[in-house]
């Protein structure tokens, strides 16, 4: 990306995306930051993410959709809490005053508002707004992506596909950054099982900017969600040059790699790529994403679930996610704070953190996330609590009836299917009968949507051996 080919006022304006803004630097970083924010990628050339920001609000310090998109990509991030954080909170609440003194559009003042609905965890009216922008502005990509990452918050599966299908009779070839709907799409048609049509929308995107990392993101699902081991691991070893420059999706791209290797039963190689790609010291003290830190989370808790010995990567990792036991911004990055609090074995930071939900669960308010935390997210942490202390007939009462709610935590298909995995190995752990044979039908189960499965072949053999 060059700065010569940023848009300025008049650009945005023929775009019929007009900016409440006289200023072209404004509008230019603007673009800058928006640009970043869709190919995952800090263009340093630029300043980075920081430095746009900077620029931008130096350049008009009133910019209205300046705050909002800067507001909203630390709102989205989920690093940080405006419950918790005066800062944060401050922003929303100077955003929202700035709107208030000006003559802005109509779709300036959606933005606005969507914004605010997400910082106070209302994320189906958020939703609701951005898709309310994109009726009359179906090119304004920063609702698109916000709407988007929002329904993956919470599980929206259908809602996520449809957003992207339509918009794109409105995107033509030329327009900026048009290219990167196919991976957005691409995601949203594997997470609703339509799998060789997300392969084939991915790789015509992959075919015409190589370098989308959300794109073979979109690919690398496909081939987990169909145990298709061996072409993931070619695929992505083939591409790993295009993709490890975004260096915010990264790291994930790396824990898709992990994932085949434990569906094989490598766990050396899974290893391998956790410290040399996904542990704190490689990303996610560094980069303080939170993406980072839940990958590194989970493929601790399935190598441990594995029978891999890991203690000492849970208290490296524990140092990163410990200070985040207070924020319950989200239910997902919830249950992987869980995980390293059990992983080392920290009672007292396992207590605090499922207390603090239960006081947040009791007056919800318009949180999304805190209203289901009650149905779903405590049962389930209390499960898997008890699958920590050895007690593996409680977990599976508490795992069984939640197995089709589970969704509602957000995250995607194969960040969930761990709780899929846990309930397996708690049923085959068990000293219940039914849950020994709830265990092999699971299995079953699994085979039928993915034939071939290294890992249901290998849980199958042990259950059998276990309950002779």
């Amino acid at each position: 990306m060059s700065a010569s080919s940023l848009r300025d006022c008049q650009a945005w304006r023929a775009e019929g995306l007009s900016m409440s803004t006289t200023s072209n630097e404004a509008c230019k970083m603007y673009d800058a930051v928006l640009t970043q924010y869709v190919k995952w990628r800090s263009d340093e050339t630029l300043g980075g993410f920081e430095g746009c920001v900077s620029a931008l609000h130096t350049a008009d310090p009133n910019f209205v959709m300046g705050h909002v998109i800067s507001t909203g990509l630390e709102l989205i991030g989920t690093t940080t809490s405006p419950r918790l954080s005066e800062r944060l909170s401050g922003a929303v609440k100077k955003t929202v005053e700035l709107a208030n003194g000006q003559d802005l559009t109509p779709r300036e003042r959606l933005h606005v508002r969507a914004m605010q609905l997400f910082s106070q965890g209302n994320l189906p009216k958020a939703c609701d707004t951005w898709e309310d922008v994109l009726l009359d502005h179906p090119t304004d990509l920063l609702a698109l992506k916000f709407a988007h990452d929002s329904y993956f918050y919470m599980g929206a599966q259908t809602p996520m596909r449809d957003s992207v299908a339509r918009v794109l009779p409105h995107w033509k070839p030329h327009m900026p950054l048009s290219n990167y709907l196919k991976g957005l799409y691409s995601f949203g048609l594997l997470e609703t099982r339509f799998y060789d049509q997300a392969e084939k929308v991915a790789l015509e995107g992959l075919s015409l900017v190589p370098d989308d990392a959300w794109a073979v993101h979109a690919v690398a699902h496909v081939y987990e969600m169909k145990a298709e081991v061996d072409k993931g691991l070619k695929f992505m070893g083939d591409r790993e040059s295009d993709w490890q420059v975004s260096g915010m999706l990264a790291s994930h791209n790396y824990w898709h790699w992990a994932l085949y290797f434990i569906e094989k039963g490598d766990y050396d190689a899974a290893l391998h790529i956790y410290d040399a790609q996904v542990s704190i010291f490689r990303r996610a003290k560094v980069s303080g994403a939170m993406l980072d830190m839940v990958d590194a989370c989970s493929l601790l808790y399935r190598l441990e679930m594995e029978g891999v010995g890991v203690k000492d990567r849970w208290r490296e990792l524990f140092q990163v996610t410990q200070p985040h036991t207070d924020d319950h911004v989200t239910l997902f990055n919830d249950a992987h704070f869980l995980m390293a609090s059990l992983g080392v074995k920290d009672d007292g930071t396992s207590q605090r953190l499922l207390q603090g939900l239960q006081e947040l669960a009791r007056e919800p308010g318009e949180n999304q996330q805190h209203q289901m935390a009650s149905a779903v997210g405590l049962p389930l942490f209390q499960a898997m609590t008890e699958f920590n202390r050895g007690n593996y007939d409680k977990s599976v009462e508490l795992l069984y009836p939640l197995r089709y709610r589970i969704v509602d935590i957000g995250g995607s298909d194969a960040q969930r299917d761990l709780f899929n995995q846990l309930l397996i190995h708690a049923a085959m752990k068990s000293d219940n009968t039914r849950h020994q044979k709830l265990g092999r039908c699971l299995l079953v189960e699994r085979d039928s949507v993915r034939p071939n499965s290294p890992m249901t072949e290998r849980l199958m053999k042990t259950a059998l051996a276990l309950h002779v």
